[in-house]
């Protein structure tokens, strides 16, 4: 077994995940070469990633599932609680034999161990181990959470031997805009205290606004002692599919040969060829040229975080990517529409209800709390009496479903039981899932539906089957503890509102239509953890679709096949017709670099 070892330096958020990430991308393009990805990280931030097995973990897990198109599990994240928790179990069970427990060596043997066993399992749907473990670890050189994690991947990186281990360090080159010039302290010290604790990195990739000049590549080369051909770039690009690019250039900038320097330290370039990247050439570019924009609201109550809602936006951008469209986020925190933010701050009211009409579609995505909730059931109104297109992740079906109850069924007290224990018209209520903390609503990881689960298409020409492909049913990823009360379900039927996704038992309702809508879809589940750039989540494709005026050619696509090609073609048929000019492949209106959230550029 090889292992890539990715660390940060200088300052957080530099983009190791994106980095290991690409990194699995190039090794992967390799014919004869699989890879598998994992993090150690003391600590989480951002969105909660689901996965298959119910494991909730880091959004960088989302990344590599993303980028490698792999189905991770809750082992590929290691975190001190689960390495500590498994050393004291050991303990209990007499395995040191009464011995002191300390860091070192039993939290690090255990770090170690973990690493080995996780590396064995495949990820990939082939069998047998992969040939490559991609590591990151999380923060930066010098936190003190990380100081276990460092001892032991020291320890690992001597155990292996040379030749089975990579490190590649991601440090920042900063620009100071008073010189303007390129510095290297900063990756210097922090390459200095990698070194004094014991891992010597094979490769710097370095960030910066701008590729790195050659003095200053040698500057660093000599310095940090690495070779010069090692000292790597990550500059700011328009998105981030460029990065496997930057590290190994497939026709569009210059070969930096990064691939060469990994292959070399792991001692595979004997038996690699070169990589295929074909596939994510084709999609970078017509990820570069789109223009025509699809402005879709995000009303939710964590928008000034957008790391909250990380999978949505990338299903977002898989499907506007497909419909050849430049997706524009209009970010509407759901209080903002709400009628008490007109009598205390009109100016935000009313910039709030802008940005909605002023969207092609709306997105509910899910969430928990009642903050916000009667933002979120005016917005879900507004779409089904105005014809928006219209999706509703979790709470955001549930939000859609009270909604109908109050407006339509004319239930004014309809609400969930969330968020109204008292309600006489409870239409979303506390299922919990079949386990030992059953009917508990305090110990919410005991009682929650989470990781994949089937769902069964009950109304076969239904708008949603279709987009997965005429599907009878589809397996996707579940994180809640509320759903639609099913003893309601026949008086909304009656009504006019289909639930045309169930689960086995036809008790718990998993997708909701409106037949007489445009595009009016919920989901119980989470659709967005299982987009991938080159195959866009079903339901967030029909969003995008309608809400480019394109539904009805990607039904008629994808209802016999939902294959879509990277190139943004679905069934050998452009979704949009593009044109050759050159070597790229651009829209008929032009281009435009870079993915647009109200207007700003969004970079790596």
């Amino acid at each position: 077994m090889k292992y890539v070892l990715v660390t940060g330096g200088v300052v957080s958020g530099l983009g190791k995940g994106v980095t290991a990430s690409s990194i699995g991308v190039l090794l992967k393009a390799y014919p004869y070469l699989n890879t598998d990805a994992g993090t150690m990280s003391p600590f989480e931030h951002g969105e909660v990633f689901v996965l298959d097995d119910g494991g909730e973990v880091d959004l960088d897990l989302g990344n590599y599932e993303r980028f490698l198109d792999v189905k991770l599990t809750r082992d590929n994240n290691i975190t001190t609680g689960k390495i500590y928790q498994s050393v004291l179990e050991k303990e209990r069970r007499g395995d040191y034999l009464g011995n002191t427990v300390q860091v070192v060596p039993h939290i690090t043997d255990a770090i170690q161990e973990w690493i080995e066993r996780v590396a064995m399992i495949p990820v990939d749907g082939k069998e047998g181990p992969a040939d490559v473990c991609v590591i990151e670890l999380g923060g930066t050189i010098g936190d003190i959470e990380s100081m276990p994690f460092i001892e032991a991947l020291g320890q690992f990186s001597y155990h292996v031997g040379p030749g089975n281990f990579c490190l590649i360090h991601v440090s920042l080159v900063p620009v100071l805009n008073v010189v303007g010039e390129q510095k290297t302290k900063p990756t210097q010290h922090s390459v200095r205290g990698l070194r004094g604790l014991g891992l010597t990195p094979n490769i710097l990739a370095c960030r910066s606004t701008k590729a790195l000049n050659e003095n200053v590549k040698a500057k660093l080369s000599q310095f940090c002692h690495v070779p010069a051909e090692n000292v790597v770039t990550l500059y700011d690009v328009p998105n981030i599919w460029h990065i496997p690019l930057l590290l190994r250039v497939g026709g569009l900038l210059w070969d930096q040969k990064a691939h060469e320097a990994i292959l070399k330290a792991l001692k595979l370039l004997g038996v690699a060829r070169e990589p295929d990247l074909q596939d994510w050439i084709a999609r970078t570019r017509v990820y570069d040229v789109l223009l025509e924009p699809v402005k879709i609201a995000m009303v939710g109550k964590y928008t000034g975080l957008s790391d909250s809602y990380l999978s949505v936006l990338k299903a977002l951008l898989h499907a506007s990517v497909a419909c050849r469209r430049k997706l524009v986020v209009e970010w509407v925190a759901a209080g903002d529409l709400e009628d008490a933010t007109a009598k205390e701050a009109p100016d935000v009211y009313k910039n709030a209800w802008n940005l909605l009409k002023g969207s092609d579609g709306v997105v509910v995505p899910g969430g928990f709390g009642d903050r916000g909730v009667q933002g979120k059931i005016i917005a879900a109104k507004y779409a089904r009496e105005n014809k928006v297109p219209f999706l509703g992740i979790c709470l955001g079906m549930q939000i859609a479903v009270i909604e109908f109850a109050q407006s339509v069924l004319g239930l004014d007290d309809a609400n969930s039981t969330e968020f109204d224990p008292q309600t006489s018209h409870p239409c979303v209520i506390f299922m919990p899932e079949a386990c030992s903390a059953a009917g508990s609503k305090t110990h919410m990881g005991g009682t929650m539906r989470l990781g994949s689960r089937r769902t069964y298409f009950k109304v076969p020409n239904c708008k949603s089957a279709k987009l997965y492909g005429n599907a009878s049913f589809v397996d996707e990823r579940h994180r809640h503890r509320y759903e639609v009360n099913p003893d309601m379900v026949p008086q909304f039927e009656n009504a006019g509102l289909s639930f045309v996704g169930r689960d086995e038992t036809g008790q718990r309702m998993e997708v909701i239509e409106l037949p007489s809508h445009p595009y009016f879809v919920g989901a119980q589940f989470h659709p967005e953890f299982k987009s991938r750039p080159g195959k866009p989540s079903a339901l967030f494709l029909g969003l995008v679709a309608a809400a480019s005026g394109q539904l009805d050619a990607v039904l008629q696509n994808y209802g016999h096949e939902s294959k879509l090609l990277p190139n943004g073609m679905s069934n050998g048929k452009p979704i949009v017709k593009p044109y050759q000019n050159g070597n790229a492949t651009k829209s008929s209106n032009g281009s435009l670099n870079g993915v647009y959230s109200n207007g700003n550029g969004v970079h790596y």
